[in-house]
């Protein structure tokens, strides 16, 4: 139960992010018999979308998604006084995991080379190659390690979602919502904007 108390933030946000992958597994059929081999179901895209293009599409979709989430942690704190660093580290990693997956199916469906075709594909490979090194140090021990260095690699967040932003427009996707809302928390962030934010909350509290 005190684990449960301690980390219920970490694992609803493990749950959240595990549970499209059960979406993602029935469009993949996996032999055990066979040394474990793998293919895809065929006639699971919708209208003329392949299985892969689904595939790639889905987890493009909860990786800016979840790369959008973690920069709302902060403007959440500064407007409801509520924070969790760890809560924040989870979605950190479930962005990293899920942005890494859409990056192996395109892979997958275009080959490595095409990344460099094209700006959106290399502001996507730019902001998964700022991931991993978060990816890998979002847990205690880094942090204990890096100390105040740890704060300062995050911050790199910021880059690989404003890289995100730009490979989503200019595939003339959906983008906007994500656009606003990561512009909102920015302004939350301005230091004049932040302390009459916070000084208006104290206020309404006592």
């Amino acid at each position: 139960m005190v684990f449960l108390k301690r980390n219920y933030g970490w694992i609803i946000v493990t749950i959240l992010a595990v549970l499209p992958l059960i979406i993602l597994s029935k469009m993949i059929h996996i032999d055990w018999a066979n040394d474990l081999s793998m293919s895809l179901v065929e006639s699971t895209g919708k209208g003329d979308r392949t299985t892969l293009d689904m595939l790639y599409h889905i987890s493009g979709e909860f990786a800016i998604r979840w790369l959008t989430a973690v920069l709302t942690c902060t403007p959440f704190f500064i407007l409801f006084g509520v924070t969790n660093l760890f809560v924040r580290q989870a979605m950190g990693i479930a962005a990293a995991v899920w942005s890494i997956l859409h990056f192996v199916i395109f892979i997958a469906m275009e080959g490595f080379l095409e990344t460099f075709t094209e700006v959106n594909y290399v502001a996507g490979f730019i902001a998964v190659l700022i991931l991993i090194p978060l990816l890998f140090t979002s847990n205690r021990k880094s942090m204990k390690r890096l100390k105040s260095k740890w704060k300062k690699l995050q911050k790199y967040a910021y880059v690989a979602i404003i890289l995100s932003l730009v490979h989503v427009a200019l595939l003339e996707k959906t983008w906007t919502i994500y656009a606003v809302v990561v512009g909102v928390g920015f302004i939350i962030r301005i230091p004049a904007v932040k302390e009459r934010i916070i000084g208006f909350r104290l206020k309404r509290k006592k």
